[in-house]
């Protein structure tokens, strides 16, 4: 590149440039800018035409102003004005200030090209790289279209040089990734493969990126590449670093070249021809052996760049994996590096080791370094190569070492990190369900794994240690006595209670001739935990006692008491007291042969992949997998089964369950919302135990004979009930207070950076739901928390019949957020295929009480438009809230020690919605606090307790609302050991009546 003179030294641009540094302060700098800015602008607009030099100066200011972060709106024509200038340092200056300046739909673009069309013509080697530098920085489709047909034949003309056949062919590689429907294959495809035989290395490194690319897009066309590489290669590998000075790196002969060509390879399977195929596993050898000769250089920069060409031959054996000596020599060379100082190092060899680790060939010799992983699992500080070593244990798992490996991923799961425990806890379910010679052992793993790590245990992973319990009879006993002794412990996770209680109503009996397990001890077993548990939870409990009913007619007395108890026939949650009615009727009624028709055992589970299998995957695997409808529509499929799990109307516990009419499982975009006669209560803590949208129920009935069901209600537990809607929005919000009214109109949001808060106060008392829609999008939650920690799923629904392109999805906390609320947010992918759905998931961690919420910012192309919008996330301090029931001389007791001024907040305020007694109690305790009954002397007012979580403090909350519905006017007071904390909840609480 031509060298610059001293007289472009450009005097008043360092002056400028000083006198922004020596500014005092950012006014004085902005006073600075405009006074320039003026001097430029005038002297643009001047009757004087400037010389070149002064243009070029004056170019140079605007674009430093430019990168201080000021808008620039003139000076466009000057730069383009550039262009046409012979003198090197003028032109740069010009395609410089157009690679940062120049939009793509600038009005300039044409008088652009005109001047790039000029420079690529003009055989001058300095303008033309100027101009294919400028195509790739700006890397515009207009750009693509305007050159993608001249640039390939620059390329392979035989006349070009090589630093302009280096720019050539790192250009269309540029413009073939963003506009790759424009670059045309044609002849010159044939000849750009030749390159790899070119005398400069240069070239071949440029050309070997192309190819590279082009051949993963069509690798027909360049099949002829392999023997081209594998040649370079080995010249490469076999040479002597002097032979390569100039592209010689710390002693290793050309690595970037060596990289790119193994590369290269691995986009075709192993050289057919047998000579090609021994050169290939020669050169291999050689990169092995030289990775094992003592370092010619302490430097680091040696051992990166051997160490890289290393990783990728072994990149290479493994994805050839034909050649069971290079294998089995890669396995024991990368064990080398499992114990090395350099922590990336030890992650790249983990890495490899899984995939070796699939091979036949170098399984063994993978499964030899068990303990040098297990070792980096106990005391590795890097949290990545902790995970990568869950990996390699989870891949080298067989039968000889699965319980070793199991019961090491459960020791380290007790201490393992928030984001990576739900993973290895459907790795260890996996294998304890794979390499189960005795079931017994799997069972005990999975109750330990509930015990160990019950938040993150899914519902596929309990469902599935169900179903095989189900389907084994010789071990159904052995868990219902295992399950039994589990469910004495003090303190029970709420998945073992579920566990517990399906497999104790089903195989109770098996254990029940023992006296410290008979049917009334497991019964008050059972119901010790009902108090403490979600609804969902609940709602199986009393199915389970139903079945004791059937099972043991001894008890048949007691559990009718708890059905026909207050508490059961008229609960706040319309689903638990239709079973509770129902049930309490299903067992005065029917006769014992009836019971034992309607309440049999479950039949066996049919065979198919695990659900936790089939998770596993879909969280390694790309959302775009090929498959994938396959996958989802068994996903479905299995859900129907697993439906029947949870205590839902399809578990065979009342009469009318096996005649209930279902419809199959719909999917987001085409489910309609249900019609209800009765608002829809609202859980607090409880999860839904089907995807988020993935289905809504039918009205639920278990009557037996001419009973019907006394209240018609939305079971979202259970299968679709109605067909979807024909009208309207496709996407609708399932999980609104009110479905009587169909889904809201659309408004389109514009494209803009502002942040909707539209939904966000319908969130203050239920966790699931839809946040935002418009004609374009639909996002949805579905939260979960648990003390301190939260998870959300969010789901984002294209409704458009076109593509989604560089979707992204960030998380943004306000400053006083940041130190009070940890959010980790998974990447999600970058493409939402039409009509389709995408799940990102958000974990939270509370750490002091905090009033603002977290914004969820959101961007994607849509028609070559760029949307841009914020979503306020509905992340409350109500929702760490652990409910806590008392007695009443308890509450009066602790009221009375929270009784300093600045510890209480009264609030009264008019009625926004229908005083309706239900509906109110629903939301209490969707705001999550315990509902008390009886403690108020007035059984009008609503009294409730409960305990705030973070990870520094726990605060304590007692409510009490006091309805008057003549005036129709409420008064709110909130105690806690915080002011600032009570005030918080008293805004939040008020707003939803």
């Amino acid at each position: 590149m031509p060298a610059v003179s001293k007289g472009d030294g450009m005097r008043g641009l360092a002056v400028f440039i000083s006198d922004i540094r020596n500014c005092k302060s950012k006014e004085a700098e902005i006073k600075r800018i405009n006074k320039e800015l003026a001097n430029i602008r005038s002297k643009f607009k001047g009757d004087k035409a400037l010389d070149g030099y002064s243009k070029k100066k004056y170019v140079c200011k605007l674009l430093f102003i430019f990168l201080l972060g000021h808008d620039i709106d003139f000076g466009h024509m000057e730069a383009v004005n550039l262009l046409s200038s012979n003198k090197y340092t003028e032109k740069q200056i010009g395609y410089l200030f157009i690679s940062v300046l120049v939009n793509s739909n600038s009005d300039l673009i044409r008088l652009i090209n005109n001047g790039i069309k000029n420079d690529l013509a003009s055989r001058n080697p300095t303008h033309m790289n100027l101009s294919l530098h400028c195509i790739a920085n700006v890397g515009s489709r207009e750009m693509a279209e305007a050159f993608a047909a001249d640039i390939p034949r620059i390329l392979v003309a035989g006349d070009t040089m090589d630093s302009v056949k280096q720019s050539a062919a790192l250009c269309l590689l540029r413009l073939n990734r963003t506009s790759p429907d424009l670059v045309p294959m044609g002849e010159w495809t044939a000849r750009v493969v030749h390159l790899l035989n070119d005398q400069h290395l240069g070239v071949v490194t440029s050309a070997t990126s192309l190819i590279t690319t082009l051949a993963q897009k069509s690798p027909d066309d360049f099949k002829t590449s392999v023997s081209l590489a594998i040649a370079r290669l080995s010249r490469i590998v076999t040479s002597a670093s002097i032979d390569l000075q100039d592209y010689t790196y710390y002693f290793v002969a050309a690595p970037w070249l060596s990289v790119k060509l193994l590369r290269l390879l691995q986009c075709y399977p192993p050289p057919e021809d047998g000579a090609l195929r021994g050169r290939l596993t020669e050169c291999l050898e050689t990169i092995l052996n030289k990775a094992q000769e003592p370092p010619k250089s302490k430097k680091v920069q040696h051992s990166n760049a051997k160490n890289a060409v290393l990783f990728e031959a072994i990149a290479l054996i493994i994805h050839h994996d034909s050649e069971p000596t290079l294998l089995v020599r890669a396995c024991n060379q990368l064990g080398q590096f499992l114990q090395h100082r350099e922590t990336n190092l030890r992650y790249l060899a983990l890495e490899s080791m899984c995939t070796l680790a699939s091979s036949e060939f170098s399984h063994e010799a993978v499964k030899t370094h068990i303990e040098t992983v297990i070792n980096a699992l106990k005391t590795e500080r890097d949290v990545s190569v902790r995970q990568r070593a869950v990996d390699l244990l989870y891949a080298m798992c067989d039968r000889s070492n699965a319980k070793q490996i199991v019961a090491e991923m459960l020791s380290y799961l007790e201490t393992a990190d928030y984001s990576i425990r739900e993973e290895i806890v459907l790795k260890v379910a996996v294998l304890a369900e794979k390499y189960a010679v005795d079931y017994t052992w799997y069972v005990d793993t999975i109750l330990n794994l509930i015990r160990v790590a019950g938040d993150q245990v899914s519902e596929e992973v309990w469902y599935r240690v169900i179903q095989i319990v189900i389907n084994r009879d010789d071990v159904q006993g052995y868990a219902a006595k295992t399950v039994f002794e589990a469910l004495q412990a003090p303190a029970c996770h709420e998945n073992l209670v579920k566990v517990g209680g399906y497999i104790l109503g089903e195989f109770g009996n098996l254990i029940a001739g023992d006296s410290r397990s008979s049917p009334l001890v497991q019964f008050k077993l059972l119901h010790s935990k009902f108090h403490l548990c979600s609804v969902p939870t609940r709602a199986l409990l009393l199915s389970a006692y139903i079945k004791f009913i059937n099972l043991f007619p001894e008890v048949k007395a007691t559990i009718q008491e708890v059905l026909r108890s207050d508490s059961q026939l008229r609960n706040a949650d319309v689903e638990l007291q239709q079973r509770a009615v129902e049930y309490l009727r299903l067992s005065t009624i029917a006769s014992t042969d009836i019971l034992a028709t309607v309440l049999e055992e479950m039949p066996p589970f049919p065979e198919r992949e695990s659900s936790i299998l089939a998770k596993l995957k879909r969280r390694k695997g790309p959302g775009n997998q090929p498959g994938a409808e396959e996958a989802r529509q068994e996903r479905e499929r299995e859900r129907e089964r697993e439906r029947s799990l949870n205590g839902s109307a399809e578990h065979r516990e009342g009469g009318a369950a096996a005649s209930a009419k279902s419809s199959p499982s719909v999917d987001v975009l085409s489910v309609a919302a249900l019609p209800t006669n009765r608002p829809r209560p609202v859980s607090s803590v409880s999860l839904m135990q089907t995807p988020f949208l993935a289905s809504c129920a039918a009205p639920s009935s278990l009557s037996a004979g001419p009973m019907t069901s006394l209240y018609p209600s939305a079971d979202l537990l259970g299968p679709t009930g109605s067909p979807p809607s024909t009208g309207g929005s496709l996407l609708v919000d399932v999980f609104s207070d009110s479905l009587q009214a169909g889904p809201a109109p659309l408004d389109l949001a514009p494209p803009n950076t502002a942040v909707s808060e539209d939904n966000f106060s319908r969130f203050i008392c239920k966790n699931n739901g839809v946040l935002f829609e418009n004609q374009l999008l639909q996002i949805g939650l579905k939260s979960e928390y648990r003390q301190n920690l939260g998870r959300i799923y969010v789901f984002f629904g294209n409704k458009t019949s076109n593509q989604f392109l560089d979707f992204s999805s960030t998380v943004n906390c306000p400053d006083l957020l940041k130190t009070k609320l940890n959010v980790h947010t998974k990447p999600a992918d970058p493409t939402i295929d039409a009509g389709a759905q995408l799940q990102q998931i958000l974990n939270i961690e509370c750490l002091e009480d905090f009033t603002p919420a977290p914004v969820l910012d959101i961007q994607f192309r849509y028609g070559g438009t760029l949307q841009n919008f914020g979503v306020k996330l509905p992340v409350m301090l109500n929702k760490f809230f652990q409910p806590t029931e008392m007695e009443a001389q308890d509450f009066f007791q602790r009221w009375k020690q929270l009784g300093a001024p600045q510890q209480e907040v009264q609030k009264i305020f008019k009625a926004k919605h229908p005083m309706d007694t239900e509906v109110t109690k629903a939301k209490i305790m969707g705001f999550g606090t315990a509902l008390l009954d009886g403690v108020d002397p007035n059984p009008t007012n609503f009294v409730g307790a409960g305990v705030i979580h973070t990870k520094n403090t726990q605060v304590g909350c007692l409510l009490r609302l006091e309805p008057n519905t003549q005036a129709q006017m409420y008064r709110l007071t909130l105690r806690t050991s915080r002011d600032t904390v009570s005030q918080r909840l008293s805004d939040l609480l008020s707003e939803q009546f």
